[in-house]
Protein backbone atom coordinates (compact mmCIF):
# COMPACT_ATOMS: atom_id res chain seq x y z
CA UNK A 1 0.00 0.00 0.00
CA UNK A 2 2.86 2.35 0.79
CA UNK A 3 4.30 1.68 -2.69
CA UNK A 4 1.00 2.52 -4.43
CA UNK A 5 0.61 5.65 -2.30
CA UNK A 6 4.10 6.82 -3.30
CA UNK A 7 3.35 6.34 -7.01
CA UNK A 8 0.14 8.33 -6.65
CA UNK A 9 1.93 11.15 -4.82
CA UNK A 10 4.65 11.39 -7.51
CA UNK A 11 2.06 11.37 -10.31
CA UNK A 12 0.04 14.17 -8.70
CA UNK A 13 3.17 16.26 -8.10
CA UNK A 14 4.22 15.82 -11.75
CA UNK A 15 0.79 16.84 -13.01
CA UNK A 16 0.71 19.94 -10.80
CA UNK A 17 4.20 20.95 -11.96
CA UNK A 18 3.20 20.90 -15.64
CA UNK A 19 1.67 23.94 -17.28
CA UNK A 20 -1.56 23.33 -19.28
CA UNK A 21 0.31 23.89 -22.55
CA UNK A 22 3.19 21.54 -21.77
CA UNK A 23 0.85 18.87 -20.37
CA UNK A 24 -1.17 18.67 -23.61
CA UNK A 25 -0.94 15.26 -25.26
CA UNK A 26 -1.00 14.56 -28.08
CA UNK A 27 0.55 17.90 -29.08
CA UNK A 28 -1.06 20.07 -31.75
CA UNK A 29 0.97 19.55 -34.94
CA UNK A 30 -1.53 21.08 -37.34
CA UNK A 31 0.81 24.01 -38.15
CA UNK A 32 3.77 21.78 -38.98
CA UNK A 33 4.66 20.11 -42.31
CA UNK A 34 4.23 16.42 -42.98
CA UNK A 35 7.81 15.14 -43.24
CA UNK A 36 7.17 11.68 -41.81
CA UNK A 37 8.26 8.32 -43.32
CA UNK A 38 11.78 7.55 -44.52
CA UNK A 39 14.17 9.75 -46.53
CA UNK A 40 16.92 8.53 -48.89
CA UNK A 41 19.70 10.63 -50.41
CA UNK A 42 19.48 11.64 -54.06
CA UNK A 43 22.95 11.62 -55.63
CA UNK A 44 26.27 9.80 -55.27
CA UNK A 45 26.73 7.75 -52.11
CA UNK A 46 28.62 9.60 -49.40
CA UNK A 47 29.58 12.57 -51.58
CA UNK A 48 29.10 15.90 -49.81
CA UNK A 49 28.40 18.11 -52.84
CA UNK A 50 26.27 16.14 -55.32
CA UNK A 51 26.55 18.87 -57.96
CA UNK A 52 30.14 18.21 -59.05
CA UNK A 53 32.63 15.41 -59.60
CA UNK A 54 35.75 17.52 -58.91
CA UNK A 55 38.26 16.18 -56.36
CA UNK A 56 37.45 18.79 -53.73
CA UNK A 57 33.85 19.18 -54.94
CA UNK A 58 34.21 22.95 -55.20
CA UNK A 59 35.24 23.49 -51.57
CA UNK A 60 36.90 26.93 -51.34
CA UNK A 61 39.74 25.66 -49.16
CA UNK A 62 42.55 27.88 -47.94
CA UNK A 63 45.99 27.01 -49.38
CA UNK A 64 46.92 25.32 -46.08
CA UNK A 65 43.87 23.07 -46.07
CA UNK A 66 44.01 22.42 -49.81
CA UNK A 67 47.50 21.03 -49.17
CA UNK A 68 46.13 18.91 -46.30
CA UNK A 69 43.44 17.58 -48.65
CA UNK A 70 45.96 16.76 -51.40
CA UNK A 71 48.22 14.96 -48.91
CA UNK A 72 45.12 13.04 -47.81
CA UNK A 73 44.47 11.88 -51.38
CA UNK A 74 48.10 10.76 -51.73
CA UNK A 75 47.83 8.75 -48.51
CA UNK A 76 44.64 7.07 -49.75
CA UNK A 77 46.38 6.08 -52.99
CA UNK A 78 49.03 4.33 -50.89
CA UNK A 79 46.37 2.38 -48.97
CA UNK A 80 45.90 4.74 -46.02
CA UNK A 81 42.75 6.45 -44.74
CA UNK A 82 43.89 10.05 -45.18
CA UNK A 83 41.97 12.66 -43.21
CA UNK A 84 38.73 10.68 -42.98
CA UNK A 85 38.38 10.06 -39.21
CA UNK A 86 35.37 7.73 -39.35
CA UNK A 87 37.23 4.51 -40.23
CA UNK A 88 37.73 3.90 -36.49
CA UNK A 89 33.98 4.30 -35.97
CA UNK A 90 33.95 7.95 -34.93
CA UNK A 91 30.53 9.45 -35.83
CA UNK A 92 30.08 11.43 -39.04
CA UNK A 93 29.27 14.67 -37.23
CA UNK A 94 28.00 17.76 -38.98
CA UNK A 95 27.63 18.63 -41.77
CA UNK A 96 28.65 15.14 -42.97
CA UNK A 97 25.68 13.45 -41.28
CA UNK A 98 23.42 15.08 -43.87
CA UNK A 99 25.03 12.98 -46.60
CA UNK A 100 22.48 10.40 -45.35
CA UNK A 101 24.45 7.32 -46.37
CA UNK A 102 21.71 5.21 -44.77
CA UNK A 103 18.02 6.28 -44.53
CA UNK A 104 16.89 9.20 -42.37
CA UNK A 105 13.79 9.79 -40.28
CA UNK A 106 12.54 13.25 -39.18
CA UNK A 107 10.41 13.51 -36.04
CA UNK A 108 8.72 16.90 -35.62
CA UNK A 109 7.46 18.06 -32.24
CA UNK A 110 6.56 21.61 -31.19
CA UNK A 111 9.77 22.20 -29.23
CA UNK A 112 12.23 19.84 -30.87
CA UNK A 113 12.81 18.34 -34.30
CA UNK A 114 14.87 15.14 -34.19
CA UNK A 115 16.77 13.72 -37.15
CA UNK A 116 17.63 10.02 -36.91
CA UNK A 117 20.04 8.40 -39.37
CA UNK A 118 20.21 4.62 -39.51
CA UNK A 119 24.00 4.50 -39.93
CA UNK A 120 25.72 4.34 -36.50
CA UNK A 121 22.29 5.15 -34.97
CA UNK A 122 23.23 8.84 -35.14
CA UNK A 123 20.80 11.57 -34.14
CA UNK A 124 20.46 15.35 -34.13
CA UNK A 125 18.20 17.40 -31.88
CA UNK A 126 17.14 20.74 -33.32
CA UNK A 127 15.63 22.92 -30.59
CA UNK A 128 12.75 25.09 -31.82
CA UNK A 129 11.49 26.38 -28.46
CA UNK A 130 13.03 29.85 -28.75
CA UNK A 131 16.15 29.17 -26.69
CA UNK A 132 19.53 30.79 -27.38
CA UNK A 133 22.86 29.03 -27.73
CA UNK A 134 24.00 27.94 -24.24
CA UNK A 135 27.41 29.16 -23.08
CA UNK A 136 28.41 25.95 -21.30
CA UNK A 137 27.18 23.15 -23.59
CA UNK A 138 29.60 20.26 -24.06
CA UNK A 139 31.06 20.28 -27.63
CA UNK A 140 29.93 17.35 -29.74
CA UNK A 141 30.35 15.91 -33.23
CA UNK A 142 26.76 16.91 -34.08
CA UNK A 143 27.09 20.34 -32.50
CA UNK A 144 24.22 22.24 -30.87
CA UNK A 145 21.35 23.06 -33.25
CA UNK A 146 18.76 25.83 -32.82
CA UNK A 147 15.98 26.12 -35.38
CA UNK A 148 13.07 28.36 -36.28
CA UNK A 149 9.97 27.46 -38.29
CA UNK A 150 8.72 29.77 -41.05
CA UNK A 151 5.53 30.10 -43.08
CA UNK A 152 6.95 31.39 -46.36
CA UNK A 153 3.74 31.28 -48.41
CA UNK A 154 1.37 32.72 -45.79
CA UNK A 155 -1.06 29.78 -45.72
CA UNK A 156 -0.94 29.43 -41.93
CA UNK A 157 1.30 26.34 -41.91
CA UNK A 158 5.07 26.14 -41.55
CA UNK A 159 6.89 25.03 -44.67
CA UNK A 160 10.55 25.82 -43.93
CA UNK A 161 12.89 25.02 -41.06
CA UNK A 162 16.00 27.21 -40.65
CA UNK A 163 18.76 25.88 -38.44
CA UNK A 164 22.08 27.14 -37.08
CA UNK A 165 24.52 24.64 -35.57
CA UNK A 166 27.65 25.46 -33.53
CA UNK A 167 29.78 24.09 -30.67
CA UNK A 168 31.60 21.22 -32.38
CA UNK A 169 34.30 18.77 -31.49
CA UNK A 170 36.49 16.97 -33.98
CA UNK A 171 38.06 15.58 -35.98
CA UNK A 172 35.48 15.83 -38.78
CA UNK A 173 35.51 15.75 -42.57
CA UNK A 174 32.81 16.48 -45.13
CA UNK A 175 32.75 12.99 -46.62
CA UNK A 176 34.90 9.86 -47.24
CA UNK A 177 37.14 11.74 -49.70
CA UNK A 178 38.61 13.51 -46.66
CA UNK A 179 37.75 17.15 -47.42
CA UNK A 180 38.80 18.57 -44.03
CA UNK A 181 37.17 20.99 -41.64
CA UNK A 182 39.44 23.22 -39.55
CA UNK A 183 41.04 21.78 -36.43
CA UNK A 184 39.79 24.74 -34.34
CA UNK A 185 36.21 23.31 -34.58
CA UNK A 186 34.72 26.82 -34.81
CA UNK A 187 32.47 25.65 -37.65
CA UNK A 188 29.05 27.24 -38.12
CA UNK A 189 26.51 25.31 -40.20
CA UNK A 190 23.33 27.04 -41.42
CA UNK A 191 20.54 25.09 -43.12
CA UNK A 192 17.19 25.60 -44.84
CA UNK A 193 14.94 22.54 -44.98
CA UNK A 194 12.01 22.75 -47.40
CA UNK A 195 9.96 20.45 -49.61
CA UNK A 196 10.09 20.82 -53.39
CA UNK A 197 7.13 22.72 -54.82
CA UNK A 198 7.08 20.26 -57.72
CA UNK A 199 7.32 17.05 -55.71
CA UNK A 200 6.10 16.69 -52.09
CA UNK A 201 8.26 13.58 -51.74
CA UNK A 202 11.48 15.53 -52.34
CA UNK A 203 12.99 17.34 -49.34
CA UNK A 204 15.80 19.88 -49.87
CA UNK A 205 18.50 20.88 -47.40
CA UNK A 206 20.45 24.00 -48.37
CA UNK A 207 23.63 23.85 -46.28
CA UNK A 208 26.01 26.77 -45.77
CA UNK A 209 29.25 26.02 -43.92
CA UNK A 210 31.35 28.76 -42.37
CA UNK A 211 34.73 27.37 -41.33
CA UNK A 212 38.30 28.62 -40.82
CA UNK A 213 39.54 26.15 -43.46
CA UNK A 214 37.42 27.94 -46.10
CA UNK A 215 38.12 31.24 -47.82
CA UNK A 216 34.38 32.03 -47.87
CA UNK A 217 31.09 30.41 -46.83
CA UNK A 218 30.38 27.26 -48.85
CA UNK A 219 26.76 26.59 -49.86
CA UNK A 220 25.52 23.33 -51.37
CA UNK A 221 22.05 21.84 -51.93
CA UNK A 222 21.09 18.31 -50.98
CA UNK A 223 17.89 16.47 -51.93
CA UNK A 224 16.25 13.49 -50.24
CA UNK A 225 13.41 11.34 -51.60
CA UNK A 226 10.62 9.97 -49.41
CA UNK A 227 9.96 6.25 -49.06
CA UNK A 228 6.54 5.63 -47.54
CA UNK A 229 7.04 1.88 -47.16
CA UNK A 230 9.25 2.32 -44.11
CA UNK A 231 11.78 -0.38 -43.19
CA UNK A 232 14.68 0.52 -40.88
CA UNK A 233 17.60 -1.77 -40.02
CA UNK A 234 20.66 -1.52 -37.77
CA UNK A 235 23.97 -0.13 -38.98
CA UNK A 236 26.94 -0.51 -36.62
CA UNK A 237 30.42 0.52 -37.72
CA UNK A 238 32.28 -1.48 -35.06
CA UNK A 239 30.97 -4.85 -36.26
CA UNK A 240 33.75 -6.58 -38.28
CA UNK A 241 35.75 -3.34 -38.59
CA UNK A 242 39.34 -4.41 -39.52
CA UNK A 243 40.98 -0.98 -38.97
CA UNK A 244 43.33 -0.42 -36.02
CA UNK A 245 44.81 3.02 -35.31
CA UNK A 246 48.07 2.97 -33.33
CA UNK A 247 50.22 6.05 -32.75
CA UNK A 248 48.59 7.97 -35.56
CA UNK A 249 49.09 5.12 -38.06
CA UNK A 250 46.36 2.94 -39.54
CA UNK A 251 46.91 -0.82 -39.55
CA UNK A 252 44.64 -3.72 -40.46
CA UNK A 253 43.56 -6.98 -38.90
CA UNK A 254 43.92 -10.04 -41.10
CA UNK A 255 41.26 -12.73 -41.38
CA UNK A 256 43.18 -14.60 -38.66
CA UNK A 257 43.02 -11.57 -36.35
CA UNK A 258 46.73 -10.69 -36.79
CA UNK A 259 48.04 -7.15 -37.15
CA UNK A 260 49.15 -6.34 -40.69
CA UNK A 261 50.23 -3.21 -42.61
CA UNK A 262 47.64 -1.14 -44.45
CA UNK A 263 50.19 0.48 -46.79
CA UNK A 264 53.13 -0.91 -48.75
CA UNK A 265 56.39 -0.56 -46.83
CA UNK A 266 54.63 0.50 -43.61
CA UNK A 267 56.70 0.10 -40.45
CA UNK A 268 55.25 -1.86 -37.50
CA UNK A 269 54.06 0.00 -34.39
CA UNK A 270 56.33 0.56 -31.39
CA UNK A 271 56.51 -2.74 -29.45
CA UNK A 272 58.60 -1.52 -26.51
CA UNK A 273 56.05 -2.74 -23.95
CA UNK A 274 56.00 -6.29 -25.33
CA UNK A 275 58.58 -8.95 -24.49
CA UNK A 276 59.76 -10.60 -27.68
CA UNK A 277 61.73 -13.83 -27.97
CA UNK A 278 65.16 -13.51 -29.51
Amino acid sequence: MLYRSLIGTVAIAWALSMSPASAQWPPDLSKYPDWHAQWYRVGPIGQYNPATARDNQGAPLTPEYQKIFEDNLADVRQGGQGTDPTYTCLPDGMPRLMNVIFPMEIIIMPKTTTILVEYLMQQRRIYTDGRTMPADAEPSFMGYSIGTWHDTDGDGRYDELRVETKNFRGPRSYDPTGIPLHADNKTIVRERFFVSKDNPDHLHDEITTIDSALTRPWTILKTYRRERNVIFTEGYCAVDNPHVKIGGENYMLSAEGLLMPAKRGQRPPDLRYFQTKR
